[in-house]
Formats: C-alpha cells, structure tokens, sequence
C-alpha cells in the first residue's frame, strides 16, 4: 500500500509541476532504512526509486521501504557550498582542509589548497572549453562537486572500502557515481612535490573527466553508458593537448602516447571483429583492460579528430536515454552504426592509417 502511495505522489507532482511550467526536480524527503534522505526524485518504478540527493549523491530504494513521505519543495535545492563545506569537515576530521573553487570542494592535506584545487578547476575549464569549440554546451552542474585528497594511500583505501568501492592496491584514484566524489591519495605523501605531480596530473585529469561527463549532461549517470564510451573519453583528456590546450595546440600534443603504444603492441593479437565487439559489450573491460582502454582510447581519437560532428551527436543520443532502460549489445550497435556507418573494416581501416601517421 505504501509503494502505491509514493509512486501516486511522485507521479501527480511530476505532473503538476509540468503543467505549471516548473522545473520537474521537485524535492522529496522520506525515511529509508532508518536514515533521513532529501532530494530530487530521477526515475522510478515499482521496485525502485532514485533520489538525486542535496549532496549529489544517488539514492535508490524500494517504494515500500520509504516511510514519513512528503514533499519539501517545488524545485530541487542543492546543498549550498558552505553546507557541503561542513558535513565533509565533519565526515573527514581535522587530518584534511577543505578548500572551495567555483565549481569544487577539494578536501585536502593541510596548507596545500592552492596546489591541489586549483588542478580541478582547470580540468573544469578546458572539459568545457574542449566541448564548446566542437558545438557540444555542457551543463552547468547541478551541485558542488567533491574530490578529496588523502594524505596516505591506507586512508583512501579504507575511504573506498567504506564507501563500497572495490579498489585494488595498484588503483590511484576513481570517480563513483554513486557518491558523484572523486577520490585520490597524493603519492608525494602529503609533500606536493612538483616531481610527482605527473602522476596525480594523470589521476586528477581521468577521473575528473569522469565526474564532468556525468555531471554536465556528456553522460547519463542513470542511463548505462558504454564502458569505451566512458573510458574513451576519459583516456582522451590524459593527453596535455587535451586538458591544457592553452598551452600544447599540435595534433601531436592530443596524442595519449601510453595508450598509443599499448595500441601498436597489441596489434598481432587483435581479432579483425574488435571494433564491433567493443561497440556491443563491456566485456573486454574484464577479459583485458589494457586492452580495452587502449581500443576505447584509440576509437574515441579517431572519431573526435575525423568525424566531431557524428561524435557529438553520438554522445547526445547515448545521454538521452531513457533512465534504468537496459542498453542490450543490439541497441549499442544500432545507435553507433547509425552515426558512424556499419563499414567496420573501413573504420577500422581509416583509424589505423590515422594512428600510423600521427607525428
């Protein structure tokens, strides 16, 4: 009776609320499991309801399990920056400052804020800048976005390991969507030494490039995205000619040369059929993930230098997609074939003749 209820509710407010020209993120609060839960109901269904919380965080839960239902506005609020500022004080001790740009709340080793969140911000400028010269407008955020640096490798693992994140020892940082937070640990332990920046450059710059997608309508965090797509473009942004172009403006420069060599090396053992069984599954991201990451590097250059056009519209038509609707390996090859043409050993073909000629 109680599911009936809230989905009656969630449905006549959505309704309402377009019927008088205002913006459908209502806001909702209920009680799930014991824990208070505030924010923009997304999608739901008889199993499920997904609540974009204050914070940014996602929240699902089924309609059942919701109790003290009730609407709290007519538009959806986000936590302001010095709210967030507070509750990740409050989450992660005296051990870490938080500092604010205009887009990021970088907690991090004390005294270092300069250093650190000012890497974020730029990451910021140029994803937009990057999309916006190619007609691609990005989304302003709908929250304040959170990265947190830990001083120790121990504290971020244990961070990720409370926050459900499976994450191995050779891991540096990631993005959860869930959480919608980046997180890292400084490998200069605290030092923010200019000779270690190269590889928390790397770090910052991928899963930053995560967060923005997801967060700037690129992606769809409750419409599955398919993993080249998502790694592609992340991968892409590692280049200097990516996430600074200010400074680095050759093709060379936009060349991700870990990714690039990886390419070559696997060559030999690259089955003719990898383009489309990249396009249709995931799987190869368990199989072999270098591989997968060099192949989702490699298609994702080829199409934004040759084709931005057809990528653009690519991407748009993949966000679009209706929420929690599974994406089956028909679909994912219809949607690219209709973009890019089912011509796979041409593709194939024009994409190696690109990557042999880069300077």
């Amino acid at each position: 009776m109680r599911r009936l209820f809230v989905l009656a509710a969630i449905t006549a407010l959505t309704a309402g609320a377009a019927a008088a020209g205002e913006p459908r993120r209502f806001m909702i609060e209920a009680t799930v499991g014991g824990t208070h839960l505030e924010g923009a109901p997304l999608a739901w269904s008889d199993q499920r309801v997904w609540l974009l919380g204050r914070d940014g965080r996602l929240w699902d839960f089924a309609p059942d399990d919701a109790r003290d239902y009730r609407k709290t506005a007519s538009y959806f609020n986000p936590y302001s920056t010095r709210e967030i500022r507070t509750l990740l004080e409050a989450e992660l001790g005296r051990q870490i400052e938080v500092s604010l740009t205009p887009h990021f709340l970088v907690a991090h080793p004390p005294g270092q804020g300069a250093y650190w969140s000012e890497r974020f911000e730029q990451v910021y400028r140029q994803f937009a800048h990057y999309f916006s010269v190619r007609g691609i407008a990005v989304q302003q955020p709908a929250v304040p976005l959170v990265a947190i640096v830990f001083t120790r490798q121990s504290d971020f693992l244990e961070y990720a390991f409370r926050e459900g994140n499976r994450v191995g020892p050779n891991v540096l940082g990631y993005y959860a969507p869930r959480s919608n937070r980046v997180a890292l640990f400084d490998i200069g332990a605290g030092g923010a030494a200019a000779t270690d920046w190269r590889q928390n450059s790397a770090t910052i710059v991928h899963e930053t490039a995560h967060q923005l997608a997801f967060n700037t309508g690129v992606h769809n965090r409750l419409a599955p995205t398919p993993r080249w797509l998502a790694e592609g473009l992340a991968t892409l942004f590692e280049a200097r000619g990516v996430w600074d172009s200010d400074d680095y403006r050759q093709l060379g420069d936009r060349i991700n040369r870990g990714r690039l060599a990886d390419f070559k090396q696997q060559a030999a053992g690259r089955t003719a059929d990898w383009l489309p069984r990249l396009i249709a599954s995931d799987r190869l991201f368990q199989a072999d993930p270098p591989a997968a990451y060099c192949q989702s590097w490699a298609l994702t250059f080829f199409l934004v230098e040759t084709q931005p056009r057809a990528y653009a519209d690519y991407l748009a038509k993949t966000a679009a997609r209706t929420p929690l609707a599974p994406y089956t390996a028909t679909q994912r090859t219809a949607d690219f074939v209709a973009a890019f043409g089912d011509d796979w050993r041409m593709l194939g073909a024009r994409l190696s003749r690109l990557l042999e000629e880069v300077p």
